[in-house]
């Protein structure tokens, strides 16, 4: 692992390292917030997974989290969308290839060697970072934005027990039936849409909900409604009686100053549920 830059920041450290990544076949760059807390002993993580076409710099610079995880007393972990590189398969469209992964283990060409996001948020970023930082991976909790939001619910409900809680903003909530999930579950995944079903919020919603607090934040002025298909995600929530919280917020759009108005609202949520 290689140190890319270390800033002060609210009494902590924001930080930016690369390394080889084992899961991807490639570099991998990432930033980890550390609050002054984490000088006394291991905090708890969030994790924020960024939207398309971003990288782990979006979020790190526009979301304006570090000063209410400081507060809180959390780490903050900003992941990279795809993988990077000469030799990793990218397309011309904004929306497949490289900064659109969708948080997934491509199993088609020319995708398959490198697009292993799963895997890489789930299993090896998480090892690394409780082998080279003060993070308690005992504590987890995880949001996102957009495609990251997509990829915060379905990780979030495919490992049961790990995350305390996990929010969403404006979530591609329904992939499975909408261009923006089609394309790229199938250029990813393949046509047999069965295995598409692990990486819908709204199926998974319906077929096993999750097993703790939600909450999700959606624009109501949002120039992307009918791709993310809120409302499929809200009533399979409400079918479900889940333990939760959807809101549409009146006036506002897809962009980073969506994002930075809520965060608070969702750093504060998920210090709750990690009892901070």
């Amino acid at each position: 692992m290689q140190t890319v830059s270390e800033n002060a920041c609210f009494g902590g450290v924001q930080g930016v390292y690369s390394h080889t990544s084992d899961a991807c076949g490639c570099d991998m760059t990432f930033g980890l917030y550390l609050p002054p807390a984490a000088k006394d002993g291991p905090v708890p993580v969030l994790w924020y997974l960024s939207g398309l076409t971003c990288t782990h710099e979006n979020a790190m610079t526009k979301a304006a989290a570090q000063g209410f995880a400081a507060e809180a007393g959390m780490a903050v972990v900003f992941p990279d969308t795809s993988p990077r590189g000469d030799t990793v398969a990218d397309d011309e469209a904004y929306d497949l290839g490289k900064g659109a992964a969708f948080y997934v283990n491509a199993t088609q060409d020319p995708w398959a060697p490198h697009f292993k996001m799963w895997d890489y948020v789930a299993e090896e970023l998480p090892a690394l970072l409780g082998a080279e930082f003060a993070v308690d991976l005992d504590r987890q909790a995880i949001t996102g934005h957009s495609m990251g939001g997509h990829g915060a619910l379905t990780l979030a409900m495919a490992h049961q027990g790990r995350f305390a809680s996990v929010s969403a903003l404006a979530p591609i909530a329904n992939p499975s039936q909408s261009n923006w999930g089609r394309k790229q579950l199938g250029a990813y995944l393949g046509d047999d849409e069965t295995t598409w079903a692990k990486h819908d919020a709204t199926v998974q919603m319906q077929a096993v909900g999750f097993d703790g607090p939600v909450l999700v934040d959606q624009g109501g002025s949002d120039q992307f409604l009918d791709l993310l298909k809120p409302e499929a995600l809200s009533h399979a929530m409400a079918a479900r009686r889940q333990d939760g919280v959807f809101r549409m917020q009146k006036g506002y759009d897809h962009s980073y100053f969506f994002v930075s108005t809520f965060i608070p609202d969702h750093i504060a949520f998920h210090a709750d549920a990690l009892g901070l």
